[in-house]
This record gives C-alpha cells, sequence and structure tokens, in this order.
C-alpha cells in the first residue's frame, strides 16, 4: 500500500508493529510531492532536511517504545497562515514575502507535542480570504479530482494536500467555510470546531471573531485523531476555552437510534441550491433515517441575511487585521523614499491582491462615521438572532445536516469575476462562523461528472463528540467514503 492509500490510523498502525518506519512513509510522501505538485499546487514550500530530520527522530522514538500519540510520525500539512518557527509563513500574500515565523502557534506546537512531522506551507487565498483559492498570490491550485475544477478555499492547498495523497492530514482555518468547502470539493473530512476550543495563538488572524482552526484527513476517525490532539485551553489565546474533552467512539453501537437530526426548511427551499446536491441530499437523509435517526424539521429564519451579516463584520475585521501590513514591521516594503504616504500606498497597492483589497475597503467603509450604525451594528445584532435561531433549532434536535455548499465544485475562472457569485458559495458555511457552533463536512457522493457533493454535520457549542460520533456512523453505513485518485 502506498501513501496514497494510506490513512493515519492504518500508518500508525504500521509503524507500530514495524510494518513501516516514519523515516520510509516521509521519503515517499516527498517522492509523491515530487511527482503530483507541479500541476496540482497545493505546496508552497516544503523543508526536505526538516522533513527527514523529524522522521528520523520519530524513528527512535517507535524503536524505543517511546512514541507519544498515535500521530507520532505521521506527515501533516500546515496552512500558509500557521507560525510553524523557522520557517516562511506568507499567508498566500507577497506582502509578506520573505517572513519567517520566529515561534510556533499553539496549534504547531501541539502537533510536534504529539510528534506529528510538520511538512510544509501549503496554498491558501491570499489571507484566507477565497472560497476558491484563485485569490492565491503565488501559484494556482487546482482540484485533484478534476484539474478543470477548484479545489474550494480558502484552505484548497490544505485539502487538495490530502486528497492526492501527499499528506495524511493537514490544518486550515475556517472563517466562513474556509475548511469545509475545500473538504467538500474534495471528498474529505474537514471540521471546524466551536469558536475558542482550539487556540488561534500563532494564526495570521483574518476575522478574529470568526476564525477557527481545524484539521483535514480522509476519514472521520483521522479527523478525531488530529482534533483530540489539538483541541484544549492555551492561556495565549484570550478567546481560548478552559475545556479538554477529547473524542471517543463507541464501537458497540453503530447505528443512530434516538439521536434527531434536524434539517432547516430554508436549507432545502433556497434558490440557489443545485439539484445534484438536493438528491444527495434526500438520499442521505435516507440513509440516517436506515441507522435509526428521527428527521425532524428546523428553521433559520434569518439565513437569507447570513451572507450579508457576514462579509460586514468579517470585513470590518479585516480592514482592522490587516492594517499592521504597511512595509514597516513585516514582509517587503515599496516607495520608501517617498516619503511616508508613498510607502503605505505603494506597499499596499501593489502588494496586496484584489480581493484582499475589495474587503479592506468595504471593511473600512463600514466602519467609517455615518455608516457604522447603518452596517456594522446593525450586523451585529442580526449575528445575534442568527445564534438565537440555532438555539432554537437544538432544542428540537441533536444535530443539524445539509448541504456543505449549493453546488458541487465549479470550473477554475467560472465565478472569478463575479464576487457576489462567489460569496453565495458560503450561504451553508458562513451561519456556523457567526453563531460560534462547531460544523463538519464530509463527502456524501458525487455529482455525474465524478465530482465530491459533501454534506455538512452542525452541531452546537462544544458538541464536538456528537457530530464526530454521527458522522462516524454515518460514514461507516457506506458513505462519505473518498474517492481514489489515480496516480
Amino acid at each position: 500500500m502506498t501513501i496514497t492509500n494510506l490513512t493515519i490510523s492504518s500508518c500508525h498502525t504500521d509503524f507500530a508493529s514495524g510494518a513501516r518506519r516514519p523515516s520510509d512513509v516521509a521519503q515517499e510522501m516527498i517522492s509523491v510531492i515530487q511527482q503530483k505538485d507541479e500541476q496540482l499546487g497545493a505546496f508552497l514550500s516544503i523543508d526536505e532536511k526538516d522533513i527527514m530530520r523529524q522522521a528520523s527522530e520519530a524513528d527512535e522514538r517507535y524503536a524505543n517504545g517511546t512514541q507519544r500519540s498515535p500521530l507520532d510520525g505521521i506527515p501533516i500539512g500546515l496552512k500558509d497562515n500557521f507560525l510553524h518557527k523557522g520557517q516562511p509563513c506568507r499567508a498566500g500574500s507577497k506582502i509578506l514575502d520573505g517572513f519567517v515565523s520566529p515561534y510556533d502557534g499553539g496549534a504547531v506546537r501541539k502537533l510536534k507535542e504529539a510528534g506529528a512531522i510538520l511538512t510544509g506551507r501549503m496554498n491558501c487565498d491570499e489571507f484566507a480570504m477565497g472560497s476558491s483559492n484563485e485569490n492565491a498570490a503565488y501559484r494556482p491550485c487546482v482540484n485533484p479530482i478534476n484539474a478543470e475544477y477548484v479545489p474550494g478555499g480558502s484552505s484548497g492547498g490544505s485539502a487538495a494536500g490530502v486528497a492526492a495523497g501527499m499528506v495524511l492530514g493537514s490544518l486550515g482555518t475556517d472563517t466562513g467555510g474556509s475548511i469545509r468547502l475545500p473538504a467538500s470539493f474534495c471528498g474529505l473530512v474537514g471540521l471546524k470546531p466551536t469558536y475558542g476550543r482550539v487556540s488561534r495563538f500563532g494564526v495570521v488572524a483574518f476575522a478574529s471573531s470568526l476564525d477557527q482552526v481545524g484539521p483535514f484527513a480522509k476519514t472521520v476517525d483521522d479527523c478525531r485523531l488530529l482534533y483530540n490532539h489539538l483541541q484544549g485551553f492555551d492561556a495565549r489565546d484570550t478567546t481560548s476555552r478552559n475545556i479538554d474533552e477529547p473524542v471517543t467512539f463507541s464501537e458497540k453501537e453503530t447505528g443512530l437510534k434516538g439521536v434527531r437530526v434536524g434539517v432547516p426548511k430554508s436549507f432545502v427551499e433556497h434558490d440557489g441550491l443545485d439539484d445534484e446536491v438536493r438528491a444527495t441530499l434526500m438520499y442521505s437523509l435516507d440513509v440516517l433515517k436506515s441507522l435509526g435517526a428521527t428527521i425532524v424539521d428546523v428553521d433559520l429564519p434569518h439565513l437569507k441575511y447570513a451572507v450579508a451579516t457576514y462579509y460586514i463584520i468579517a470585513t470590518a475585521e479585516a480592514a482592522s487585521n490587516l492594517a499592521r501590513y504597511d512595509g514597516i514591521r513585516y514582509g517587503q516594503r515599496l516607495g520608501e523614499t517617498d516619503g511616508l504616504e508613498g510607502l503605505y500606498r505603494q506597499t499596499r497597492g501593489q502588494l496586496f491582491g484584489d480581493e484582499v483589497k475589495r474587503r479592506i475597503l468595504l471593511g473600512n467603509y463600514v466602519l467609517s462615521a455615518g455608516y457604522f450604525d447603518a452596517y456594522y451594528r446593525k450586523a451585529q445584532k442580526v449575528r445575534r438572532l442568527l445564534a438565537h435561531d440555532y438555539a432554537k433549532a437544538f432544542e428540537e434536535c441533536d444535530v443539524i445536516f445539509g448541504p456543505t455548499s449549493p453546488t458541487p465544485p465549479f470550473k477554475l475562472g467560472e465565478k472569478a469575476a463575479d464576487p457576489l457569485a462567489m460569496y453565495l458559495s458560503d450561504i451553508y458555511t458562513v451561519t456556523v462562523n457567526l453563531a460560534g457552533n462547531c460544523a463538519l463536512s464530509l463527502n456524501a457522493g458525487f455529482s455525474k461528472d465524478g465530482l465530491p457533493i459533501g454534506m455538512q454535520l452542525i452541531g452546537g457549542l462544544y458538541q464536538e463528540s456528537t457530530i464526530l460520533n454521527v458522522a462516524h456512523r454515518f460514514e461507516g453505513a457506506g458513505l462519505g467514503r473518498q474517492q481514489q485518485i489515480k496516480s
């Protein structure tokens, strides 16, 4: 079995039995990246010497019986907005070209403590702003199942690398769907934890009240393993919650008897829902019922305001967060001979991409005098209503089920010229970030073109165990299996 077919759990079993060594898997992984990534574009950089150093240390731990965890020796990729000491971190932007991380972020530190092999920088939309990975500043990233299609964004490289078998798992960030959408488009499992459940320390900020760190994996069990080592309190993150509850699976119970699965009417009746996605949703609900689940109707009456609310709040926070990138403190500097204003104009004007500039301008507008109350303050009130919608819905159900995206993966360039059409790809995902809930996307079938269609399980606050267990049983019923990608 090659690395492209391995899962985290199967690889760990091989390591523990002596059937494989971490250094062998690491070397094979490097070979796969060399063979595939010129076309795929999942990686922005890898450090082969450092990878083999980490693998050699893992070899010694397994030989001595001192392995640290099921992640020990497992190749894991990092989205290019995680600080990893001594490695570049550009957040997919030319304005941070040349920046090297001076320390490890919280999630990176936890992976290192678990013994994982951190492989390299995964491609992403600039400053995590995008739904297709087409806003990447350095190189394009395509869907490994069909290179004519997008991999989803903003964590497109993180998803594509796992789907193509270059790494066994990866980390992304989800501000409005940036883990779940690529997971859906690439046929993977992607988890957006409850806000505050995983440390954001050492992650380049996009919108601080919405950003959340989470894993990509091929299976629900692999996703659980990664999540268990990421979650937990971090004193360096002021929004971190002091909750440490690893998720376990019950192997005795395979059904879903007694589980109430809510389906929002506003999800099913949405005008933009593609027919193939709707058919996959209906089939998936039949599978859930066959497992013993009870399907109940719930409603999110303010869903129609979600995208507008999200893009007001997210851009306002982005405008504030990105003010620090001025050519003085980080990365590249242009126009320094033209005075302070010239330095700002040239550095930010030439090195930020179009989408980033669009969001900064919009964010500054909604925060400006005369418009703050009309837009930003009102959006925060609607955010509260959306959170209330979820709280009320969870009085009637244990989990909420629906599509991750209203459409299957779309072609490269198909929506690039129409920002509003691109933003509407997030209609089912942004509400979860606004409310702070947890959610997971997993594969539920394929379109007539052979492209993955993902379904989303949404849980209440701190209900990761619930959604992971339901997803595990759904996957075990025969759905959610990743399409094998031919070498």
